[in-house]
C-alpha cells in the first residue's frame, strides 16, 4: 500500500503539505497541490478515510435528512448538496424522513448517533421539539432548508413572495379570470409551502381589486399526473373558465399545459399556465416559471454546512440564508385575449 510519505517524495513537498492538498484543508499553493494531485495520481494513493477521521476529529461525513427520494425538486436538491459535498472529499449518509413516528424516532435516537456525522442537513422538513432536542444533544451543526425554524439555521425560501411574482405577472398580462391549482390537504405538510403559495397567489389578486374565487381553485399531489387531473375539472366544469392557471408546482403546471392542449384550448393565447420551481423539463415545455433554483439549493446548503464545521470562516464569507428567486417568462404566458 502507498504511504503518504511516498506522495510527498515525489512531490517534493513535506507530508503536511500532502495532508492540507488532498484533504482541502488548509492552505496550500495551487502549484504545489497540483504536485501532489498528480503524485497521489501516479502512485494511486487514496487518502484513508479512518487515517484522516483519527488526524482531524471527524467522520468526513454529513447526514442528510429528506422527506421524499421520488420527488423532482428533492432528489435536485441532493444532487446539489452531494455533488459540493463530494469535491470537499465529504461523504452523506442518507436518511428518509417519513411520518412513520417510530421510524423517525429511531433515525434521531440511533442512527445519527451511529454514523457519528460532522453535521446535519434536513431538506424541507419541520422538525419536532423532541428530534430537535435529539440534534442539540448531538452538539453537531445543522442547517435546514425550508423554514423559517426559530430553533435551526435556516436556508429560507418566501413562499408567498414568490406565488406573489408569478400572479403579478399574470395580472401585468391583463388577465383577471386567474385559476390555481395548489395541494390536497396531506401534502400541505412540514413548512405548509402549498398554503403560503395560496396566500401570496390570494394577496396579489387582493391587492390588484380581484379577489380569488373558490371555484377557480382546484387541489391536486404535486405531480404531472395530478396537474393533468386538476386543469381538466377546471377547464371542463360549466360556468367559470379562467384565462390563466397557476400551479404551485412545475410539475403541476405541466400537466395542466398537457390538459389544456388536450382539451383544444392554445397556450398562450387561449390560456396562459405559469408554475414554481424550475423544472429541467420546464424549458422543453416553453414553461414560464419562477425559479428557485432547487440545484443551487443543495450548494448553498453543502457550502452552509462545511462553514459551519470549519469555524474559521468569517460570518461575511458564508452563503446568504435567503435563497433567491427569479422569474423566467417562456412561451406559455402571453397578453389575455382582448
Amino acid at each position: 500500500m502507498v504511504s503518504i510519505d511516498e506522495v510527498a517524495r515525489l512531490a517534493g513537498v513535506s507530508t503536511a503539505t500532502v495532508s492540507r492538498a488532498l484533504s482541502g484543508r488548509g492552505h496550500v499553493s495551487a502549484t504545489a497541490k497540483t504536485r501532489v494531485e498528480d503524485a497521489a495520481k501516479s502512485l494511486g494513493y487514496v487518502v484513508s478515510a479512518s487515517a484522516s477521521s483519527l488526524a482531524s476529529g471527524r467522520r468526513r461525513n454529513i447526514g442528510v435528512l429528506v422527506p421524499f427520494l421520488d420527488r423532482w425538486f428533492f432528489s435536485t436538491v441532493l444532487s446539489g448538496i452531494s455533488t459540493s459535498l463530494m469535491r470537499r472529499g465529504y461523504d452523506i449518509t442518507l436518511y428518509s424522513l417519513t411520518n412513520d413516528a417510530a421510524e423517525r424516532h429511531a433515525i434521531f435516537e440511533n442512527f445519527l448517533r451511529r454514523q457519528r456525522v460532522d453535521g446535519v442537513i434536513a431538506i424541507s422538513l419541520e422538525l419536532g421539539e423532541e428530534e430537535l432536542e435529539r440534534l442539540r444533544q448531538l452538539d453537531l451543526p445543522v442547517i435546514a432548508i425550508g423554514g423559517p425554524s426559530p430553533r435551526l439555521d435556516t436556508l429560507t425560501m418566501d413562499d408567498v413572495a414568490v406565488a406573489r411574482l408569478a400572479t403579478e405577472h399574470l395580472l401585468a398580462l391583463g388577465h383577471r379570470d386567474i385559476a390555481h391549482i395548489g395541494a390536497s390537504p396531506e401534502f400541505d405538510v412540514d413548512f405548509h409551502v402549498p398554503t403560503q403559495r395560496r396566500q401570496g397567489f390570494e394577496q396579489a389578486l387582493a391587492d390588484a381589486g380581484f379577489p380569488a374565487r373558490p371555484a377557480l381553485y382546484e387541489p391536486a399531489d404535486f405531480t404531472i399526473e395530478g396537474g393533468f387531473r386538476a386543469a381538466k375539472q377546471l377547464l371542463g366544469r360549466p360556468g367559470e373558465r379562467p384565462t390563466a392557471i397557476f400551479a404551485a408546482s412545475d410539475e403541476m403546471a405541466i400537466g395542466a399545459l398537457l390538459a389544456a392542449r388536450e382539451l383544444g384550448y392554445r397556450v398562450p393565447e387561449d390560456l396562459s399556465v405559469i408554475g414554481i420551481d424550475g423544472h429541467e423539463l420546464g424549458e422543453f415545455f416553453r414553461l414560464s416559471t419562477v425559479d428557485q433554483f432547487p440545484l443551487g439549493q443543495g450548494e448553498r446548503a453543502a457550502a452552509a454546512i462545511l462553514a459551519e464545521i470549519d469555524a474559521t470562516v468569517p460570518p461575511e464569507d458564508r452563503p446568504s440564508r435567503r435563497l433567491p428567486y427569479e422569474l423566467i417568462v417562456r412561451g406559455s404566458t402571453a397578453r389575455a385575449a382582448g
